[in-house]
């Protein structure tokens, strides 16, 4: 028995340590999209260009299955490209020209919480306890001092707001969706399902743009290698392994680390973008891990409890 509770201790961290790579990455991935959307790109482009490349490398590994069991994960396979691609990037990414980027970053953080909620309405089962929704609560609380760095500036931008909170949404549905493919399909035909639907469904959104991005600029010292990082590591690596340590730990457990993101967005813009992180900034980090740390020892109960 302790050789398969040891076993099983170790499958459980390499789960953890996943989803924590995963939410570096994603954490980065904001000062990537930065230098290429100050190089000329507009938020489309970059969510198409990152998402083939993704795709093609996904596609060279994992391309003898093409189609689902049925007509009906087909579409869960459309929801999964909208839910985390097109409809969520492309709903952030606009939010950004009619709010600031202190609410978008604070109410596309929702999504952890939005997770929970949605979980504990469809599954009777896994209602979250009074512990791990102060948990969550905690660590909002902690994103808002991290996005709040600098300065305690909330101004409502009612069109803005809207979109930043359809992406939360958006991702919270994602990860419900992801969690019925997980039963019948393997990581890799569900990560190659998402890239392709999230390109196809994004397309028509080209049309809305004044013109596109010259090959040139595409060449550009500074371009090319934050398009490599954003399409190998942030989509094609990351999905997968999003994918998998969710599967492992649950939508509601693996999600809770998105409230790491605001922390490494925090630090890669110290380091990189030469951004100053004041005593409001480690203070939310501080709240951040302590709300986690409570949601996932409570999470922990639960599920004990439950195998009793």
């Amino acid at each position: 028995m302790s050789y398969l509770s040891h076993i099983g201790r170790s499958r459980m961290f390499w789960f953890h340590l996943g989803a924590i790579l995963t939410i570096v990455a994603w954490g980065i991935s904001f000062v990537s999209t930065k230098v290429l959307l100050d190089n000329g790109l507009q938020p489309t482009e970059v969510y198409i260009y990152r998402t083939l490349l993704a795709y093609i490398l996904v596609l060279a590994v994992c391309h003898k299955r093409i189609l689902s069991n049925s007509l009906r994960d087909e579409l869960l396979f459309v929801a999964c490209g909208l839910c985390a691609g097109s409809l969520y990037f492309i709903a952030e990414n606009t939010a950004l020209e009619y709010t600031l980027v202190s609410n978008v970053s604070l109410i596309v953080t929702l999504a952890p919480l939005i997770t929970t909620l949605l979980v504990g309405a469809v599954y009777k089962s896994e209602k979250p306890t009074k512990g791990i929704l102060i948990g969550s609560f905690i660590a909002l609380t902690g994103v808002g001092f991290v996005i709040f760095n600098s300065s305690f500036v909330l101004d409502v931008k009612p069109l803005g707001d809207l979109l930043s909170l359809a992406a939360a949404v958006s991702w919270a549905v994602y990860s419900l969706v992801l969690r019925k493919l997980n039963a019948f399909y393997t990581v890799m035909f569900i990560s190659r399902k998402t890239f392709f639907y999230g390109m196809l469904t994004a397309l028509p959104f080209l049309w809305f743009q004044p013109e596109q991005t010259s090959f040139s600029v595409l060449m550009k010292p500074e371009v090319w290698p934050n398009f490599l990082f954003l399409g190998v590591f942030c989509s094609m690596l990351a999905f997968i392994i999003w994918a998998w340590s969710n599967k492992g730990l649950g939508a509601v457990k693996a999600n809770n680390y998105l409230y790491f993101q605001p922390i490494v967005t925090l630090v890669a813009s110290a380091l990189f973008l030469g951004e100053k992180v004041s005593i409001i900034g480690y203070t939310g980090c501080a709240l951040i891990l302590a709300g986690v740390w409570l949601s996932d020892r409570f999470g922990s109960r639960k599920a004990n409890s439950r195998h009793k």
